[in-house]
Order: structure tokens, then sequence, then C-alpha cells
């Protein structure tokens, strides 16, 4: 029987109601970073050496093995979720299969655990371009992937990427080796990353951005079609509008006919046509094409400094970006950054201009209410004027995203706000009456929805401050 969803606005009143306690208290550095896949698993950096996954559908956490990162846990900690994965191999965009059947895939990756409902991504060589489910999978090395039965047999041409967690995780303090390290969910391995690129030392809040693919267990395209033609650098659809630039960073997937599986980021974009690097198979009239996040870039923004940077996943390299217009402002204790791609409103979804995908809004925090927004395809900061644009926010605050709405719970008061950013206003949402212990940075708020069918019901989750308590509520 479907799922029905009664609640009414003044009718029901909103309430938090307990779950499963973290099983240590967060202090300052302690940080919650979401999984969009279908399980929307929540792994929490304790300390350097201690982290835990939160499962929703259980409600209930398990320890993992320590992060063993580098430097002095503290304010500057980050992590956050990526939407593919290469099992334990870092520094790539694929894997490469070493045989296979019609139904199964050979891998040469040490799988750790039941991977059902998760997903394998064909880039190339047999059925390129499916995206097929994983029915089971042989756990060890060398393990085998089963799936639904395809028209073509698996082979050693076979290149693929797995669609399951991968956790990416910024230290604090000195950096140094371990400062910068990756957990594979597929693979249960820490894996230590390039930190150079990043400043010497990281000391007050920070806040690592995934522009994923996937959303909430599906790929977010924000548009798709077939195209008409293509050269060897580009894609065009006869009969669009879009505006000049405005796909510049995101990417651009071949999801069937010829060219299935290529992956490339947009470098230049006119009305109906699309710059990437040189395909591999130039796709034609036959290919469906599907744009999205760019999956392939992290972002880190905070340490009282305005100055951005950027991962590339691929590369394991970090660079600076040198936007066209800064940041008006250094952010400090209590900052935010999300990127924000599933407002429903008409001009953030329309195609030829569209906002969903293309923005990352960040709070300054440091005790002001000054609210900043960086334009990934333009490389440009702006300061966003909303009302009341009153209260401020600093050390102890969290915020979850949902959709067009950005939940925020301001310092340790327990008074909760929702940011609009269709409308560009702050509203008050609710108040939490549990008591918080001292305020510490490290942002431990986060989002879970429960589907069935058509019906979705959205839940905020918060661990409080200097506490193991985790509450939850319902957004009615």
């Amino acid at each position: 029987m479907p799922t029905t969803n009664g609640n009414r606005k003044i009718l029901d009143l909103k309430r938090f109601e307990a779950c499963a306690i973290l099983p240590v208290a967060t202090q300052t550095g302690t940080c919650i970073a979401s999984s969009r896949h279908f399980r929307q698993q929540q792994l929490c950096i304790r300390s350097n050496t201690e982290a835990f996954i939160y499962n929703p559908s259980e409600d209930g956490w398990i320890p993992i093995t320590s992060p063993a990162l580098a430097g002095t846990f503290g304010a500057g900690v980050s992590a956050v979720a990526g939407a593919w994965s290469t099992g334990a191999t870092i520094g790539a965009a694929s894997l490469t299969a070493t045989g296979g059947t019609v139904s199964t895939i050979v891998t040469n990756q040490t799988l750790a655990r039941d991977l059902r409902g998760y997903s394998v991504h064909i880039l190339s060589g047999p059925n390129a371009g499916a995206v097929l489910p994983i029915v089971s999978n042989t756990v060890g090395t060398n393990a085998t992937i089963t799936v639904a039965t395809q028209a073509s047999a698996f082979s050693a041409s076979t290149v693929y990427r797995l669609l399951t967690p991968r956790w990416y995780v910024v230290g604090a303090g000195t950096l140094a080796a371990g400062s910068f390290r990756v957990y594979d969910y597929a693979t249960n391995t820490w894996t230590t990353l390039s930190q150079t690129g990043l400043p010497a030392s990281l000391g007050t809040d920070g806040k690592l951005i995934a522009t994923p693919s996937i959303v909430d267990g599906d790929f977010k395209n924000f548009a798709t079609g077939t195209a008409t033609g293509a050269t060897g650098t580009t894609l065009t659809v006869t009969g669009k509008t879009w505006t000049a630039s405005q796909w510049i960073n995101s990417q651009v997937r071949i999801t069937a006919g010829t060219g299935a599986g290529q992956i490339r980021t947009i470098t230049a974009n006119t009305a109906d046509t699309l710059t990437v690097a040189t395909w591999t198979t130039t796709p034609d009239a036959t290919s469906q094409y599907a744009i999205s996040g760019n999956d392939n870039f992290l972002y880190y923004i905070g340490n009282n400094a305005v100055t951005m940077y950027r991962y590339d996943i691929t590369a394991n390299t970090w660079s600076t970006l040198t936007p066209g217009a800064a940041r008006a402002a250094a952010p400090g204790a209590g900052m935010s950054g999300h990127w924000v791609h599933s407002v429903g409103e008409n001009d953030w979804t329309n195609e030829s201009a569209i906002l969903n995908g293309r923005y990352i809004y960040s709070f300054q925090g440091a005790a002001t209410a000054a609210l900043h927004r960086y334009d990934i395809a333009g490389n440009t900061w702006a300061t966003i004027s909303y009302a009341p644009n009153a209260d401020t926010f600093t050390t102890g605050t969290k915020y979850a995203l949902h959709n067009g709405l950005l939940y925020i719970q301001k310092d340790v008061t327990g008074r909760w706000y929702a940011y609009d950013f269709a409308r560009s206003e702050m509203f008050p949402w609710s108040q939490m009456l549990y008591p918080q212990g001292t305020a510490v940075p490290g942002d431990t708020a986060f989002d879970v929805i429960y589907k069935d069918g058509a019906t979705e019901i959205y839940y905020v989750h918060i661990v409080l401050n200097s506490l193991n308590i985790h509450l939850r509520q319902q957004v009615i």
C-alpha cells in the first residue's frame, strides 16, 4: 500500500525526535558527509583516528577503520561524498575488467562488501554506456560482479566505474602526506591523496564541496537529448537556445548511440554546441547525451581566506582558482558551502539559462549574516542580498541542504531557519528544545529522504554540539 504523508502546516507542529546516538560526542572539527546513493549512508569523521557510518534505514552507527589523518584534528576538517569509485585505485577515471561473460564482469579489485543495489557504469568496450544494477558480487581479490544478462559479453576490453560511495576527507593543522584521504566503501580502504596545492595549514572552518552527477540515488541531469552532429571536439544539438558559456565546467555524458559511455568536461558552449576535449569516438546523430554536474571536481573553501581550491579526482591534483570577481570577505567560524542543484522553480530549471548546478552558495559565518555565491561556469563570486538579513552565524552553526531550501541551525541556540534560494529569503523553520553542549566548528547536520513511489518524505538530522545526541525532524 503506498505511503501517504498527511501532515499539514499549522495543523501539525514539527517536533525533533531522538535517533541512535553517535558512539562518541562531537568535538571541534567533527563533520558528517552524506552519500547521495540509494542507501543515503553518512560518514562521520570524529577525530584523526575515528570514523563511523550511519545507516538511516536501520538507524544505527558502525565504526570503520581509522582514517589515520595527518596533522592536528580541529577546525578546518571537512568531508564530502563522491558519485563514483574506482575502488582502491586512485588518480584514474575508470577501471578495466580482466574478463567476463554476458552477465559477469571480472575485476582487478578486492571488494569487501555486498554491493547489491548499487550500479556499475560501462564506459567503453562491450555494452558501452549501460548503467547496470549490481545483482551480486563475490567478496575478495579479483572479485566478480554479476549484472542482468546483456547483449554482448563483457571482456578484458570492458572499461567501467563503480557507482558506489567514496568519501573524501581533508584534515587540519599542518598539512602533510595523509592530510587528504579517501575512504572507498566497496573495498573498505583508506588511501592517501595529494595535498600539494592546498594551504600549508588549515585552522578555521572549511568546507569540501562536490558537484556530483548522482543525487539521491540517480543521475541528476540538467539537460538530455539526441545530438544532431559532432566534430572531434564538439557536440551539436540544432534548435537549442542555450546561453553562451552556461555549461562551462559541467559534464556531458554520451548515454547511448555512437560514442556511448564517454564523459567530457564542457569547456565552452554556444546556443547549440558544446566544446569538449577530443572524443575517443566522435558522436553523431544517433548519440544521446546528458549534461550534469562535474563529478570529477571537488572544491575547498574556508580557512579564513577568500582563496578557493579545486581538486581533479582523475588527475589527483589541486589547483588554486582565480575568480574574475573575488569573494567579498573571508569565511570564518560557522561558514557554509553547498552546491545547489534541485530548485524547482522554472527560472532555475529553464535549460536555456539554467541556474541549477551552476552555483555554490556560502554563508560567510564569522558572526556575520553575509551570503556569497560562486558561479562555476563564470568563475566569479557575488554577494547575495536576501531578507531579512538580520541574524548572524558563527561557531556551532549547522546546515542541511534539500532541494530548494538550506536548513540552518543558528549557533547553539536551537533556532532553525530555512533559506529559500529561488526567493532569496530566509524564514523561521523550527525551534529545537534540546540543550546543546559547547559550540564547536564542524558541520554535523544532514538530510535523509524516504521514498515510496512518487511519495517523498524528508527529514533533517543533526548531531548536537559537543554531545552524542542525534535528532531528526520531518519536513512538513
